[in-house]
């Protein structure tokens, strides 16, 4: 749980707007929707909103991705687990309205997700 400060740490102290946010993801993209997060227990739109962002696409390509400890699920899999929920993933913990607008860009973040992944 470390990673998030370890990376706002990094990104720090720069006068570019895009570091500047950067730091605000890396420290943010863990925070939920619910309060349930981490690192200070953010809630709602107290979270920065490139972090929101940054959380529904974060567990989408976590979901995606084959992990030592799990196999990559397929697109509709990842769709249906940020949808309903699992052990890991409850949907309530993101922005609803970040998560409606990955819903309606579903088919745009399988592209990316494709094309991003070694041929």
């Amino acid at each position: 749980k470390t990673h998030t400060s370890l990376g706002k740490e990094i990104l720090k102290g720069s006068t570019s707007p895009y570091l500047q946010m950067g730091a605000d993801i890396a420290l943010h993209h863990h925070e939920c929707w619910d309060g349930s997060g981490y690192p200070n227990g953010l809630k709602g739109e107290d979270i920065p909103l490139p972090a929101r962002i940054m959380a529904v696409c974060d567990v989408y390509d976590a979901l995606r991705s084959r992990r030592p400890y799990k196999p990559a699920l397929t697109h509709a899999a990842a769709l249906d687990v940020m949808h309903k929920g699992d052990a890991r993933t409850d949907p309530d913990q993101f922005d609803p309205n970040v998560l409606a607008a990955m819903f309606a860009a579903a088919d745009q973040f399988e592209e990316i997700y494709r094309k991003s992944q070694p041929a």
